[in-house]
């Protein structure tokens, strides 16, 4: 009875240590990732930065300014973006995200467009209205592709097929924190206010500031999902080496316990059959 205990409590610690190899593995996996997905996206945060500082200047220093991206309309359809992530054991980073974009619905007229396995497969589940499946897994969004959504929205937008545009990603705070987040993306907020008495205020655009606003429009929702992207894959990278640390030192927390516990089997089954011997020596 004693060795049939033992042998089970030794296939468990080798379970135990081949799982924990495997987090051990995903965990680095990660951290190697991290640390490039860090670094892309502090590196676009400067660029959608001056994409915005370049809209309003063209927006407050003309009197007469009139886009269809600053237009407030009656919102009859809104459009999300939803960026999650193609994997799992992420702890609570596919989760919370989907939670706070679904909040954000509430009971509106919507249609998405998911970006990311995870996504992509809640939205089927729930049967959402879809714009497009072409996103379906995150890691291969490319810069480009971020354009080419940004200028498809962008003029679905200007036909009017949805009169708002939401990004729901995920905030990349620190290597443990990671906050969901939307994002309104069109229109662009714009409050009409006197031409500015500068060399900015008299800046002439050709053909019209209207003109060259709507064609920067289409580039700055796309530096806005670009930025989106690397938030939430940083995000999703740092969630997962979070998860997998956690995973392996619960794995090495159950080994020292299977561990004692066989030890205890083994020295129980030594002490009965020392019993016995001496038993058998007393008759």
């Amino acid at each position: 009875m004693a060795a049939s205990s033992m042998k089970d409590i030794k296939l468990r610690i080798k379970s135990v240590e081949s799982t924990m190899q495997i987090t051990k593995a995903m965990e680095l996996v990660a951290s190697s990732k991290l640390r490039r997905a860090k670094a892309r996206a502090e590196a676009t945060r400067p660029y959608f930065t001056t994409l915005h500082a370049t809209l309003t200047d063209i927006a407050y220093g003309n009197t007469e300014f009139s886009s269809p991206f600053v237009q407030q309309r009656e919102v009859k359809k809104t459009c999300y973006i939803m960026i999650a992530g193609d994997r799992g054991m992420a702890g609570g980073y596919n989760a919370n995200m989907v939670r706070a974009v679904t909040a954000h619905m509430g009971k509106k007229n919507i249609c998405v467009l998911p970006i990311g396995k995870k996504a992509v497969e809640y939205c089927q589940h729930h049967g959402l209205e879809l714009v497009t499946e072409n996103y379906a897994t995150a890691e291969d969004v490319s810069l480009g592709d971020c354009f080419s959504i940004a200028r498809m929205l962008c003029e679905m937008f200007r036909r009017g097929e949805f009169d708002e545009l939401y990004v729901g990603y995920t905030n990349f705070v620190s290597m443990l924190t990671q906050q969901p987040a939307v994002l309104k993306m069109l229109p662009i907020r714009y409050e009409r206010a006197e031409a500015k008495n500068t060399a900015e205020g008299l800046t002439l655009y050709e053909p019209s500031s209207e003109a060259v606003y709507d064609a920067i429009v289409p580039e700055y929702v796309g530096g806005l999902l670009w930025g989106a992207m690397a938030e939430s894959v940083a995000s999703e990278q740092g969630a997962r080496r979070t998860a997998m640390d956690a995973a392996s030192k619960n794995a090495g927390e159950m080994i020292e316990d299977l561990s004692l516990k066989y030890n205890r089997a083994r020295q129980g089954a030594i002490t009965q059959e020392i019993t016995e011997i001496v038993a058998g020596a007393e008759a």
